[in-house]
């Protein structure tokens, strides 16, 4: 695939994701075009002040919201791949507001999915999440919708040409809305507040994240879900690693979330292939041309396999997390001297 040939097009491409895949995609591979479609007009300023508007940028911005199909055909015009990563993903709010969230995480998906099959798009990568996953929150079950509406597409496209990926990852550290920010904040009053002592997540940088997305866009071939092998991390040692002198505040586990994540069903398992970094889940039987010719080097997984945060066996040490974290200096030497 060569990328400076390419038209691209990342919705909510002025959130967490949506600005380290441009930073990096335009540093690595320099595309013909690279536009960024998203609701915030402030953001878009923002983006376009830190990374300059040059005459000969390849960068294009454009407001708009993926619920709105006439936009969205509008701005896929000449794009020849659109990576979605545009939800709303706070899981207290979508429970209090989830109308809104099925508008956004689940319309907005079939809008995309329309929209780039009549612009002539050639392949579409949607972000998902381990939330997905035997889902027990609103935010949850609609990216599994979201999920199971790109990999249909497959059929729904007929003979045309765009293909439809899905890449599944677990928690980002420092994005927007996930708990390092939080802990950040708290640490400067000495108190974290942590749900419940057990739980554990999966975690990846967002670098990490676009990296991978990147390399699947180059090998799928579509109705695949691609998920990445990840390190787990208990809660409690990634408040350590934050504030290893500050004081931890049980509060509870509430309402949606899980004690353990998981990024792959045992169902999915039995038609799972395993790659030394990472996991493809292939297409049920309605997809009989999808084989896996074109991915050398993998196995299936073993048949009791379960990818499950807590049974990981990967697994992130205080240590290790402050350097994910990026802890400066003097950060890390009261980690370790609190550590012993």
């Amino acid at each position: 695939m060569d990328w400076k040939d390419l038209s691209i097009l990342i919705t909510g491409g002025t959130g967490s994701f949506g600005k380290k895949f441009i930073e990096t995609v335009l540093h690595r591979h320099l595309p013909r075009r690279l536009i960024v479609f998203s609701r915030d007009e402030v953001k878009q300023l923002e983006m376009r002040q830190n990374l300059g508007d040059r005459h000969n940028s390849p960068l294009r911005y454009f407001i708009g919201d993926v619920r709105d199909k006439n936009r969205l055909y509008r701005a896929l015009q000449g794009v020849e791949v659109v990576i979605h990563a545009a939800a709303l993903k706070q899981v207290p709010t979508a429970e209090y507001n989830p109308l809104e969230v099925i508008l956004t995480n689940i319309m907005g998906s079939a809008n995309i999915i329309d929209a780039a099959i009549d612009c002539g798009v050639q392949k579409v990568i949607a972000l998902s999440t381990d939330k997905a996953v035997n889902p027990i929150n609103l935010y949850g079950a609609t990216k599994l919708c979201a999920e199971k509406l790109f990999l249909a597409a497959e059929v729904y496209a007929g003979a045309r040409k765009t293909r439809f990926s899905v890449v599944r990852y677990g928690n980002v550290l420092g994005s927007r809305g996930s708990v390092i920010p939080l802990f950040l904040e708290q640490r400067q009053r000495g108190v974290l507040s942590v749900t419940d002592p057990r739980m554990t997540r999966f975690w990846m940088t967002l670098e990490q994240a676009v990296s991978f997305v990147c390399r699947c866009l180059e090998i799928m071939r579509g109705g695949e879900i691609f998920v990445p092998r990840l390190p787990s991390a208990r809660v409690m040692d990634l408040a350590r690693a934050v504030g290893p002198d500050c004081r931890v505040e049980i509060t509870g586990i509430r309402p949606g979330e899980k004690l353990h994540e998981t990024l792959m069903t045992e169902d999915e398992a039995r038609r799972t292939l395993e790659f030394e970094d990472f996991y493809v889940v292939q297409p049920g039987p309605f997809l009989r041309w999808w084989d896996n010719g074109h991915l050398p080097g993998c196995r299936p997984v073993a048949k009791d396999f379960q990818y499950r945060s807590d049974l990981n066996r990967w697994r992130l040490s205080v240590v290790e997390l402050g350097r994910l974290l990026g802890l400066d200096e003097a950060e890390s030497h009261t980690l370790r001297a609190a550590l012993g």
